[in-house]
């Protein structure tokens, strides 16, 4: 009989810190430019810009870059930009403000807290993701994913993954000035790895099975693949699958809320 409200007063307790975090999150418009603005604006920049990006292009397999290998680089984008930058900065900020703390001796939790900056940082790049895919076929004419529902499951497992290592790195950082520092230095190489500025086609052998095993090169690959028509490879996705549950373990373990 007791299990209903103490359920009913966590789900409460939730809406409040989402709608707090909300609130918190609109005051910063960088952080917003940065995560929708920015990949929606170099998407419709660049494939205005370079006549090629709208050509078939051999290298691609006679693909558009528009139509799928830019489109889902700033759909990667904007996720690792919400992982990297925005999650560990926040959090660590909190711990170092003695929020955390603080709220671990009242009836709301340090849990909650983190519950619902990962509920509103899903919800602002699922936001990010649609006015991309809305606006590049407006503007562009770029394709619709074709296979929306591995679509969605590709979205969603590299969703978890980079959010997990995003929770990884909030775990180690000592401060605030040091989180997006790290998040810039883990965020660079793993662009490069999925191919942001070079293609994984064009990348060498080697390179392009390292990206194989790397969240980004598999995350991009599948979000590329379920684009064009087809699903993704179950290596990326178990590639995804790995890193979602080895990051959130090790965050899990080593986070600290004081």
């Amino acid at each position: 009989m007791t299990a209903l409200p103490v359920k009913a007063r966590r789900a409460t307790g939730l809406r409040k810190f989402v709608l707090t975090e909300t609130k918190l999150y609109l005051r910063e418009p960088i952080t917003a430019f940065f995560t929708l603005i920015l990949p929606l604006g170099l998407l419709l920049i660049l494939g205005i810009a370079i006549p090629g990006f709208r050509d078939p292009d051999p290298s691609l397999g006679g693909e558009r870059v528009v139509d799928t290998q830019l489109p889902a680089m700033m759909i990667l984008l904007s996720v690792i930009t919400s992982a990297f930058n925005v999650i560990p900065t926040v959090l660590a900020v909190y711990r170092e403000r003695g929020v955390l703390r603080r709220l671990s001796i009242t009836p709301a939790s340090p849990g909650m807290l983190l519950a619902a900056q990962l509920l509103l940082n899903l919800a602002t790049t699922v936001v990010g993701a649609f006015l991309t895919i809305f606006f590049g076929h407006l503007v562009l004419g770029t394709r619709v994913p074709a296979q929306l529902p591995w679509f969605v499951m590709a979205y969603v497992v590299g969703v978890c993954a980079l959010f997990a290592i995003g929770l990884s790195v909030a775990a180690v950082v000592p401060n605030s000035r040091a989180a997006g520092g790290v998040g810039a230095i883990v965020m660079f190489p793993l662009l490069f790895l999925a191919g942001m500025w070079l293609p994984r086609e064009l990348m060498p052998e080697v390179l392009r099975r390292i990206s194989d095993f790397t969240p980004t090169g598999a995350f991009g690959q599948a979000l590329r693949d379920t684009w064009a028509g087809g699903s993704p490879q179950m290596l990326h996705l178990a590639v995804l699958v790995a890193w979602a549950l080895g990051a959130g373990l090790f965050a899990a373990r080593a986070f600290r809320w004081e």
